[in-house]
């Protein structure tokens, strides 16, 4: 799409610092790397990474500082649901991709990302820890939430857990639940697809302590915008439950600049009502970005997605929505995982 110099890219508000190491990434039949040995790690899916799950990091982070060890968490993917249930597609809030950048703005030391198959679903709890966490992965200690459950027909509870670390010489704590800003129910993955599935970024935000956002690569499109005077950079988000509508939004390019935007996702109804696509307007930005690596997080709420009876209309309505925009941006200091 349209690379200009006449504004500068802008830092996003309230950045996450990030640890500076590069994040050490152990997958399933590798050995373990000198940086990963004797680990404390976090165990969960951390789809979305939100305030709970940080508390579990905080805890890791923590407890490694304290016994001299690497902290780490031990991830699975694809998402166990995914597997289970190959044909009922799975709105993930975090992406294999997401939650690796976002664990390293944690400042976490490593991750281990366990392949989700037949054969670790038909682990035993006794086994996933002695054969799994102390033989093969050679960790420490562990730490998991309240609700934590693994091992063959989810037969390993938080209580079978302390039990066979005990069992087999690892440390392990478990954190209770953790409820946003003091309110009453506890935060969770379920909460925040909800709150984006009705449009309610800032509820979701809320909840994940920080912007969500998206990653892919910039697709050709139609070339729609670049006639109408808004070209964007279009991304296809796979399984995304996101309300279709105009949001306020900041994206991270390839060579890390970091630019204020509004976009749409939704079906495009005033002209082919095709397959859902994100669609990312940067302001004061002119440049070719097709093939490359995007992330966009999403600020706010505008409107929702709507026909308008000429292109003109939905024109007049566009550079409103910019307005819109770009004043929610200047306002908000929701924390971003995009540096």
């Amino acid at each position: 799409m349209p690379s200009s110099d006449e504004t500068a890219a802008r830092p996003v508000a309230a950045p996450i610092p990030s640890s500076v190491a590069p994040l050490v990434v152990h997958r399933d039949g590798e050995p373990v790397p000198a940086p990963l040995r004797g680990a404390v790690a976090a165990l969960g899916n951390f789809d979305g990474i939100h305030q709970g799950h940080r508390a579990l990091i905080a805890t890791v982070r923590e407890l490694a500082s304290a016994s001299g060890r690497p902290s780490a968490v031990l991830t699975f993917e694809p998402h166990p649901r995914e597997f289970f249930a190959p044909g009922r597609p799975m709105f993930r809030l975090t992406g294999e991709a997401e939650k690796l950048a976002v664990l390293h703005r944690l400042g976490i030391g490593g991750v281990f990302v366990r392949r989700f198959d037949a054969g670790l679903a038909g682990t035993g709890a006794a086994a996933f820890v002695a054969g799994l966490l102390r033989a093969e992965l050679g960790l420490s200690g562990v730490v998991i939430g309240h609700d934590f459950h693994f091992g063959r027909g989810r037969e390993g509870t938080p209580a079978v857990l302390e039990a066979l670390c005990a069992e087999n010489g690892l440390a392990c704590r478990v954190v209770p639940a953790v409820a946003a800003g003091g309110g009453e129910a506890p935060v969770s993955s379920s909460a925040i697809r909800a709150a984006l599935e009705a449009g309610d970024v800032a509820s979701a935000n809320h909840l994940l302590g920080y912007r969500w956002f998206v990653e892919g690569e910039v697709r050709h499109g139609d070339k729609r915008g670049r006639v109408l005077g808004f070209p964007t950079a279009n991304l296809s988000l796979s399984s995304c439950g996101l309300a279709h509508g105009i949001y306020a939004v900041r994206a991270r390019l390839a060579d890390g600049q970091v630019r204020d935007g509004v976009a749409s996702y939704g079906r495009r109804p005033t002209f082919d009502d095709g397959a859902p696509l994100l669609e990312t307007y940067l302001f004061d930005f002119a440049g070719d970005l097709y093939g490359q690596r995007m992330q966009v997080e999403f600020a706010g709420w505008i409107r929702g997605e709507v026909r308008f009876e000429s292109a003109e209309a939905l024109v007049a309505r566009m550079h409103e929505d910019a307005a819109a925009a770009r004043r929610l941006l200047a306002q908000d200091r929701t924390p971003s995982m995009l540096g």
